[in-house]
C-alpha cells in the first residue's frame, strides 16, 4: 500500500486536501492510505525516516512559519524516497525553474487558488500514481528504483546481472541486461535489501543468483548466463558450488 503524506501550513485547505483524497482513494479503490497530514516539515520528515517505502506527497510551497519552503522540503525527501511522486499544491503557476533548480522530479503542479481545479488535479494525479505503479509491478514483477541525475529508474530485478563496487567512493555501478547505471548506495545495504534473489560474492560483487551459468575455480571466477564473469572470495567456493551443481536427494 502507498502511503500518502500532506504538508500544508493553512489548516482549513489542509483538511479540505486530506477529506477530498480519502473520499477519491475510498471511490477508486486505490490501493493507498494517507498516513500523515501535517504543516510542519520536520514532522514528515520524522515520519520518512523510519517508514523507508515509496510515497505520495502532496506539497505546499511557502509553508509560512516553517524552516524550509517545499522545495527544500521535496529536496530532503529525495534523499530518502528517490522513487516517491512529489506532486506541489501551490498558489504559484509556473515553478519548472524552482523544481529544475533543486534537481526535483515533481509529478504535477496544482493551483489551489481554484478549488474546483485543485480538487481535479487531485484526483488525476491519484489515477497517474495507480496507473504508473501498477504498470510497473505488471504480473508482480519487481522493481529496484534508482535514482541517477535528476532521474529515477525502475529496473525489473529480472535483468539485472550484478552490482560492482565503483572506483568512486560511495558509489555502485548497476550491470543489467541492456544497459549499465552509476548511483551513490552502500553494497551492504543493497545485500541486505535484495536478499534471497542476490548473492555477496565478493566483497565488491553482489550477483542474482539465477544468472549464474557456472564457476571457474582456478581463476576464481562466476561465468555468468551472458558470459560477463566476476570474481569470488575462496570462502564463497562451497555455496557456489551447490547452486551450479546441487547435490542429488
Amino acid at each position: 500500500m502507498l502511503p500518502v503524506y500532506l504538508c500544508e501550513d493553512d489548516e482549513r485547505i489542509r483538511e479540505a486536501e486530506r477529506i477530498w483524497l480519502e473520499k477519491q482513494i475510498l471511490i477508486e479503490n486505490f490501493d493507498m492510505e494517507i498516513v500523515l497530514c501535517t504543516g510542519r516539515p520536520e514532522e514528515l520528515l520524522e515520519r520518512l525516516s523510519y517508514e523507508q517505502r515509496q510515497g505520495v506527497y502532496f506539497l505546499d510551497v511557502e509553508l509560512k512559519g516553517a524552516s524550509m519552503d517545499g522545495f527544500q522540503l521535496g529536496e530532503e525527501i529525495r534523499k530518502m524516497d528517490a522513487g516517491g511522486f512529489l506532486i506541489y499544491v501551490t498558489a504559484f503557476q509556473d515553478l519548472a525553474f524552482e523544481t529544475f533548480r533543486y534537481h526535483l522530479e515533481a509529478l504535477d503542479y496544482i493551483c489551489k487558488k481554484d478549488p474546483g481545479q485543485m480538487y481535479a488535479g487531485l484526483s488525476q494525479c491519484l489515477k497517474v500514481i495507480a496507473e504508473r505503479v501498477g504498470r510497473e509491478k505488471g504480473g508482480q514483477q519487481e522493481y529496484f528504483t534508482v535514482k541517477t541525475l535528476d532521474i529515477v529508474r525502475h529496473i525489473p530485478l529480472g535483468e539485472i546481472l550484478y552490482f560492482a563496487t565503483s572506483e568512486r567512493t560511495h558509489r555502485i555501478e548497476l550491470r543489467a541486461m541492456q544497459e549499465r547505471l552509476d548511483f551513490i548506495g552502500s553494497m551492504s545495504k543493497l545485500e541486505e535489501r535484495l536478499k534471497p534473489h542476490f548473492v555477496r560474492v565478493h566483497r565488491a560483487y553482489l550477483v542474482r543468483k539465477d544468472q549464474i551459468a557456472g564457476i571457474e575455480r582456478k581463476s576464481r571466477e562466476i561465468v555468468l548466463k551472458n558470459g560477463e564473469r566476476c570474481p569470488f572470495s575462496r570462502s564463497m567456493r562451497k555455496y557456489l558450488e551447490s547452486l551450479v551443481c546441487p547435490k542429488e536427494g
